[in-house]
């Protein structure tokens, strides 16, 4: 599976950001996908997640309220809507298939597809 993301930059406290992760080959079968981040000198960690089979989503605490996660199938699409950003939001961004576990919440080690990351900036 082989995902591209799209749709980082920088952005102003308080803006907003749509990332965006194409999906191919689809024909492969996915269990969940996510969105993870990793500011420099800290741990990756799960933003959001969504279950593929039922579209059950999970947000971490820390963006709940900010942050939706959704997924297009026509457009085989994996979306993350950032609302009123913060300066700890600041980090690389990456989309993640699972084709192994439907895990959420989003677990590094249960993800076995990655994106190369795009940069997200709020200041």
């Amino acid at each position: 599976v082989q995902l591209v993301e799209s749709g980082g930059g920088l952005v102003p406290i308080g803006g907003s950001l749509t990332l965006s992760c194409a999906a191919s080959p689809y024909t492969i079968r996915t269990y969940a996908m996510a969105w993870f981040r990793q500011a420099p000198g800290k741990e990756r960690e799960g933003v959001a997640g969504i279950q593929v089979s039922n579209g059950m989503t999970y947000v971490a605490d820390s963006v709940k309220g900010r942050f939706t996660v959704s997924r297009d199938n026509a457009k085989k699409t994996l979306y993350l809507q950032m609302n009123t950003l913060k300066p700890e939001d600041t980090a690389m961004y990456y989309c993640a298939a699972s084709t192994l576990f439907a895990c959420i919440p989003p677990r590094t080690d249960r993800y076995n597809y990655w994106g190369q990351g795009t940069q997200v900036t709020v200041s």
